[in-house]
């Protein structure tokens, strides 16, 4: 394997790691294997720290395909809770408010989910990474500055209610670059006359590429040293 050529790693985010953590990882344990001050590492489509599963890093020359890899569907597997919200619309934040739920049945859940499917406007979280002048709306969200960002256009391939078990439904989402399950999680709430957010979030496909496929961030360092690694040259060693 050559990481400063190019490679592909197909990894299982862990809970409570952002995507920024996974990818520091990954380089440094690279960079003290190879023994190199620097390396190239991004990864392809950021998952929130409360969520989990597959994500694309790419090394060297490879992080030239992130932008092609960002464009493939993503399949999610994510747990609402309802009749409750947060201002994160997941975990990260404490619960602000409570709503009824008594009318909610499981069909009245399976026909909401459907308004959904196809195009659809949504507004992103302002608990987000999306910049606002130079400023990721999340920093103004956790100073509790008011946030306004603008909808997003995007497609619900697939969607469909796995599990019924009030307050707690979980779902199955196939989806287009820019989705926001948090914010669908709010909408879904919205439409049901209610409230709602996530509490569990996996994603589990990009593309072709499959949670069975992925390697756990902790097994990461092990898997490293058993393959086959062209160690460069002529660099410059860490110190």
């Amino acid at each position: 394997m050559n990481f400063q050529e190019g490679e592909i790693l197909y990894i299982d985010k862990p809970l409570r790691f952002t995507s920024f953590d996974v990818v520091n990882k990954i380089r440094y344990t690279l960079c003290r294997t190879l023994k190199v001050r620097k390396l190239k590492v991004g990864h392809a489509g950021t998952l929130d720290p409360m969520a989990t599963g597959v994500m694309i890093v790419c090394t060297g020359r490879s992080t030239k395909q992130i932008e092609e890899f960002q464009y493939h569907d993503k399949e999610y597997v994510a747990t609402l809770r309802l009749g409750a919200t947060t201002p994160s619309y997941d975990l990260e934040k404490e619960i602000d408010a409570y709503y009824p739920t008594e009318h909610i049945t499981r069909e009245k859940v399976e026909e909401v989910l459907q308004q959904f499917r196809g195009t659809i406007e949504q507004i992103p979280p302002s608990f987000s990474a999306i910049k606002i002048g130079g400023v990721r709306a999340y920093e103004m969200a956790r100073k509790g500055r008011d946030v306004e960002l603008k909808p997003k256009t995007l497609v619900i391939d697939e969607i469909e209610l796995l599990d019924y078990s009030m307050p707690y439904i979980t779902i199955r989402v196939v989806c287009s670059k820019g989705t926001y399950i948090r914010a669908l999680a709010r909408d879904i709430g919205q439409a049901l006359q209610s409230g709602a957010h996530l509490t569990a979030l996996k994603r589990t496909r990009i593309g072709d590429v499959t949670l069975d496929k992925c390697l756990s961030l902790e097994d990461f360092p092990q898997w490293l040293s058993q393959q086959e690694i062209d160690i460069p040259q002529n660099e410059e060693k860490q110190t």
